[in-house]
């Protein structure tokens, strides 16, 4: 399941989708749309769009490099497009892993490179009425 998805992500389904019983680790990142932008303003919400073919390329990409990495492991991703409230799923990781630190560095992994590698962008919206697009962190 590597997905852009315009309805909610439900982490449930994440995780069931890599459990596996070989596997004694699963770590699930979720990405939530925060109160506060990153400049300390007060945000109501966030808008995404994606140029779709590529981003979902390069996101499998981003899981092929994972599995081959971090084998044996099961991955999945989802990342909303659309309008979100604060407080709201933005994007999920869940990796399925025999261990637990090598599902949490497959995670970090792959949540980083999708923040660096696909077309995704994010538009911030300001409780004062403005809004601003802004630039993708891999490292926060």
């Amino acid at each position: 399941m590597i997905e852009l998805v315009e309805q909610p992500i439900d982490i449930r389904v994440l995780y069931e989708r890599v459990r596996k019983d070989e596997h004694g680790a699963v770590v699930v990142f979720v990405g939530v749309v925060r109160r506060r932008s990153d400049d300390d303003r007060s945000v109501s919400g966030l808008s995404y769009e994606a140029y779709q073919e590529l981003a979902v390329g390069e996101m499998k990409v981003i899981a092929q490099e994972v599995v081959s990495r971090f084998s044996p492991c099961e991955i999945a991703m989802q990342h909303r497009i659309g309008d979100l409230k604060v407080g709201e799923p933005s994007v999920a990781v869940a990796i399925a892993t025999a261990h637990r630190a090598q599902a949490f560095d497959a995670c970090r992994y792959a949540i980083d490179e999708l923040k660096k590698r696909v077309p995704i962008w994010k538009k911030e919206h300001y409780v004062s009425g403005e809004a601003g697009w802004r630039e993708n962190c891999s490292e926060r």
